[in-house]
């Protein structure tokens, strides 16, 4: 009890805590402020001897078997708690865990993050063969299961996500009758949407047979199946030029040790005057590993890296990086909507799964925002051309692309959904 009382009593300077401990002892921590909503939180029994023991993975957990309760509040709000008193550009040291601690998690970490091809697929299948209805519960029509693009963060989910889509076509420079390659290509959307408003013609491929079914699906009711195909392939498999290559939100499946071989692979796959663009989550600062609720729970071989693992990736394989843009805080804004959703839809999502799934959607929800809106974390979209003359010396292409390509209004969105 101690240990979590010191914690706290560093931790949360502003804004209102109240901590009930097992034996009924209540204590109170910082002051209240605008900024946060105030919030109390009981620990039941067994709570904080998990706590102690591993504090990241066992608050996660004692969350999730309701061994940690909110009385006040709700978990994003706690989250936002703790991260908005100590932001990452704040350097708040004394929430790093220990040399040891560090050392055997980069240890656990480096193992897991050797993704082969067998784990590949089933690292995958544990997330994105999850039913589908809910993800039509949290997510936009589209499906679109990563990062939107807020050109106003007073915008709906779908707007954001068709800007998203455009903002990625625009730095394609894509012409009709390309061919293209979206390697993780989801439930199909982006593979369409690039189809649909450019006349190239895409190769999907994923490997989860869950996405592959609805892809191809929505590739036949929209007439588009000979312009738009699906495959179940590990991209180190594909076969075949194309060119252009986009990657969303796939690339945190790689893991460093595979990095070369992915772009390795990529080049082989692009035409001499071939453009590739790359969407993915990344650490704002050095390389870390993945913690220990994420790994264990949500995408076990996931990792997130660092722009200069990324950059190790490439280095000397004759690539040209052509632009890199830094998304800050729109996943976060993406991540609320889905919050809000996930929540709203309770009831339903309780009767699919259970109050433990409920509880650790939500966790995981919760922490991704306050990672984004308080943390390292950002997107990165990275460029790249195989020859020097494969682009416009200026970005003056991609805005002009991007305003031919947003969406015109709210039907337009529901149309497209």
């Amino acid at each position: 009890m101690v240990l979590i009382d010191k914690f706290f009593s560093r931790a949360i300077k502003r804004g209102s805590l109240t901590l009930i401990h097992e034996n009924g002892r209540t204590v109170r921590f910082g002051t209240p402020d605008p900024a946060f909503n105030p919030v109390t939180i009981r620990l039941h029994r067994g709570a904080t001897a998990a706590i102690v023991r591993d504090p990241a993975l066992g608050a996660a957990e004692g969350f999730m078997d309701g061994r940690i309760t909110i009385e006040q509040g709700d978990i994003l709000d706690l989250l936002m708690l703790a991260t908005g008193n100590n932001r990452w550009e704040g350097g708040a040291r004394h929430l790093e865990p220990g040399p040891f601690s560090r050392g055997l998690q980069a240890v656990r970490h480096r193992l897991g993050r050797i993704n082969m091809r067998r784990q590949a697929k089933r690292n995958v299948a544990h997330h994105y063969d999850l039913s589908d209805r809910l993800y039509d519960l949290f997510l936009d029509a589209d499906r679109q299961y990563s990062c939107a693009y807020f050109t106003d963060p007073a915008n709906s989910l779908e707007q954001a996500q068709w800007d998203k889509k455009a903002h990625i076509a625009a730095k394609l420079a894509l012409e009709p009758g390309m061919r293209v390659l979206d390697i993780g290509c989801g439930w199909g959307g982006m593979a369409l949407f690039l189809h649909q408003q450019t006349g190239a013609e895409v190769l999907g491929v994923t490997l989860s047979e869950e996405q592959l079914k609805v892809a191809r699906r929505r590739a036949e009711e929209a007439g588009v199946a000979d312009k738009v195909r699906f495959e179940l392939i590990d991209y180190r498999d594909v076969e075949g030029q194309f060119d252009r290559i986009v990657s969303v939100g796939m690339f945190e499946h790689v893991g460093p040790p595979n990095y070369r071989t992915f772009f390795a692979k990529c080049r082989e796959l692009l035409t001499p005057q071939g453009v590739m663009l790359i969407h993915t989550i990344g650490r704002a600062g050095a390389p870390g590993v993945t913690d220990r609720f994420t790994a264990k729970y949500i995408f076990p071989g996931g990792y997130i890296p660092a722009l200069s693992e990324i950059a190790q990736g490439y280095e000397g394989m004759r690539y040209y990086l052509t632009d890199l843009e830094v998304l800050r805080m729109h996943y976060g804004h993406t991540l609320k909507h889905w919050y809000d959703r996930t929540t709203a839809a309770k009831e339903a999502i309780v009767e699919m799964y259970d109050e433990r799934f409920f509880r650790m959607w939500t966790y995981y929800l919760a922490g991704s925002i306050t990672g984004f809106m308080n943390g390292g974390l950002v997107n990165y979209q990275l460029q790249f051309a195989r020859d020097r003359h494969a682009l416009p010396i200026t970005r003056d292409y991609m805005a002009e692309a991007e305003a031919r390509l947003r969406c015109p209004d709210q039907a337009a969105l529901r149309q497209a959904g």
